[in-house]
């Protein structure tokens, strides 16, 4: 049995590790698949970047969320903080081999999404047809009209492919 995957024949043993992994598994997703840490993997993938760099690049998050995302980052182990003393201080973030093992499946997901997105599309639009007026179509209407536009990247990312992430 694969962890995680659970087809009905285990005891109570065996669930409560799939329970054990499934929770693993969404603690690590909640920090990949929040808001801004695709945004932020991606630049760093670049190389070392100082917070402001980072800041101009991407215009839309506010200086808290980039810190609370980039010591978040931290803390998993997946980017370094180096603070070189000097008035004022000089603090570089740059990603841990650990960060760059995923970018590669960053890029995955963000190539499945792109090539995927007409079918998406088609898809909530045949629901919220076939459901109109429902207030679960109506809060998802909200939730994609707030996620639907990301912010911009700038500087040594505008110009790339959609694909690379």
């Amino acid at each position: 049995m694969k962890p995680g995957i659970n087809d009905g024949t285990e005891g109570p043993e065996e669930r409560g590790h799939a329970t054990a992994h499934c929770r693993a598994v969404a603690d690590v997703l909640a920090r990949i698949g929040d808001k801004w840490t695709v945004y932020i993997v991606k630049l760093l993938s670049g190389g070392p970047m100082r917070f402001n760099e980072v800041r101009r690049e991407v215009p839309a998050i506010s200086q808290r969320m980039l810190s609370l995302t980039l010591r978040g980052l931290e803390r998993d182990g997946l980017v370094k903080r180096t603070v070189t003393p000097s008035i004022p201080p000089r603090v570089d973030y740059e990603l841990t081999p650990m960060g760059i093992t995923l970018t590669e499946p960053l890029k995955a997901v963000a190539l499945w999404a792109i090539t995927n997105r007409d079918y998406v599309e088609s898809s909530r639009a045949k629901f919220d047809l076939a459901n109109a007026g429902s207030k679960t179509v109506e809060a998802l209407g909200r939730k994609r009209k707030a996620a639907a536009s990301p912010p911009p990247i700038r500087g040594r990312f505008a110009g790339q492919a959609e694909t690379k992430v």
